[in-house]
């Protein structure tokens, strides 16, 4: 019985309607897939075409985060140290902080300028910190995509800009939450995506850069990761968000809206901001059930008569089914 209404009860959650007013009109609104996972386990808690192909934009520019975090991490790059601007790196269009030949900066000065302004220059300027050519760092990322399973997934640039028929970065809403469910392991991730602002080459070319995901701002515990918009791919997002118990990651690929490319961008931060409070509602029920069914289930152990004779114990295995049972029924998807 306690399976059977624990089924039901997550049956009902997960399938359940948001019912938030709306600040924008999302009528007429199109995505190429949603998706909202718990950070710690991967466990999906909501989706919608999550597997459809679609085209991140600067969200790409997550998968340059994670190589470079990862090569910290593993100690073959420190983000303190200089990297001397070269050309290549400031022929790149679109957003960026206006790189010059010959300039250093940081790798972490870098990291601020890819992570808040999605700077394209430097992103290819870090790229090339890590790979002989831009080439050769693409590849990296299409390896990396692969080892944690992303296999809708395929890179052709470490920006995500790019033009007309392409060809274009490619990814699913599901790849990207296996990005991002692997960057949450990096406690240096959220150094750089929960800054709000960051004076960029300071001096009197100052650039003060502020950070493109307003969820950071209008919504509580939001602490990342980055927005995306071009053309070609529409409005992207990948954004997490925490509570005292649990994080939740929630990705939006490819929203359009036909009041245009501004009200699309509203649309998806606000379908995001939706998807995470809804996920963050389902842990905390199932949190709730679990207790409660563990104090149910120790109330319903009948007490051991006394007796002379000590009974031969069971193995800890017999002793543990009943209760692993319906623990295992809560938490397998």
């Amino acid at each position: 019985m306690q399976r059977l209404l624990l089924t039901s009860l997550l049956f009902f959650y997960i399938n359940s309607e948001c019912t938030a007013e709306d600040k924008y009109s999302e009528v007429g609104a199109t995505f190429d897939g949603t998706i909202c996972v718990d950070a710690d386990t991967g466990t999906v808690l909501s989706e919608s075409t999550a597997d459809r192909l679609g085209h991140p934009a600067s969200v790409t520019k997550l998968m340059t985060f994670l190589l470079i975090l990862e090569d910290a991490r593993d100690q073959q790059l420190n983000i303190n140290s200089v990297v001397k601007i070269s050309k290549e790196a400031t022929q790149v269009g679109g957003s960026q902080v206006w790189l010059a030949v010959g300039e250093e900066f940081t790798v972490k000065d870098l990291m601020y300028a890819v992570m808040l302004h999605s700077a394209n220059d430097a992103a290819v300027a870090l790229a090339l910190t890590r790979a002989p050519t831009v080439k050769d760092f693409v590849e990296r990322m299409n390896t990396r995509a692969k080892e944690l399973g992303m296999s809708n997934t395929h890179f052709v640039s470490p920006h995500g800009l790019t033009y007309g028929a392409g060809p274009h970065d490619t990814t699913t809403a599901r790849d990207l939450a296996k990005l991002c469910v692997q960057l949450t392991t990096l406690k240096d991730a959220f150094t750089f995506s929960c800054s709000k602002e960051f004076n960029f080459r300071p001096g009197l070319k100052c650039i003060h850069l502020t950070n493109h995901n307003h969820l950071l701002n209008s919504y509580p515990g939001c602490d990342g990761f980055k927005t995306g918009w071009t053309v070609a791919a529409n409005a992207s997002i990948v954004t997490t968000a925490r509570n005292d118990s649990h994080r939740v990651i929630a990705v939006v690929l490819g929203c359009d809206s036909p009041s245009g490319a501004k009200i699309a961008q509203r649309v998806r931060d606000q379908i995001a901001g939706k998807l995470m409070t809804k996920g963050l509602e389902k842990l905390r029920v199932f949190d709730a059930e679990k207790a409660r069914l563990m104090a149910s289930s120790q109330r319903d152990i009948p007490k051991a008569k006394s007796s002379t004779s000590t009974p031969p114990k069971k193995p800890d295995s017999e002793e543990k089914t009943g209760e692993k049972s319906w623990l295992e029924a809560l938490f397998t998807f």
